[in-house]
């Protein structure tokens, strides 16, 4: 099944230099096995847009946008046997952060492709 992995924190930032390297690490190792198909990070809000339609009307609002609670810091695309094995490798990547940058908070939601699941 592929699954993918988006990271989000209510903390603004980028993660340690000491998490980056060991995120490094394990993404060289799961890409190597080739469970790992795709990852990055990604820019913050202050250099997004959202295109929205709302009353039948296309808009577009440049970021920051003021309403974001949690930003998407950065997402990983998996191929793996199922759920149990997508979260042993979530809470793998998770403890990372617990390790590297303690205080941190933040949420890694998984979400199977509709097209892995027919």
């Amino acid at each position: 099944m592929r699954f993918m992995f988006i990271v989000t924190s209510p903390n603004p930032g980028p993660p340690s230099e000491a998490l980056l390297a060991e995120m490094g690490k394990l993404a060289d190792r799961e890409i190597k096995a080739g469970r790992m198909l795709d990852n990055g990070g990604l820019m913050p809000l202050a250099m997004g847009a959202q295109v929205r339609i709302s009353g039948g009307q296309l808009s577009v609002i440049d970021g920051p946008f003021v309403e974001a609670k949690e930003m998407i810091g950065g997402y990983a695309i998996f191929e793996l046997p199922g759920k149990e094995e997508a979260l042993a490798s979530a809470k793998e990547f998770m403890q990372l952060h617990r390790d590297f940058m303690p205080g941190w908070e933040g949420t890694c939601e998984l979400r199977a492709f509709a097209s892995a699941m027919s």
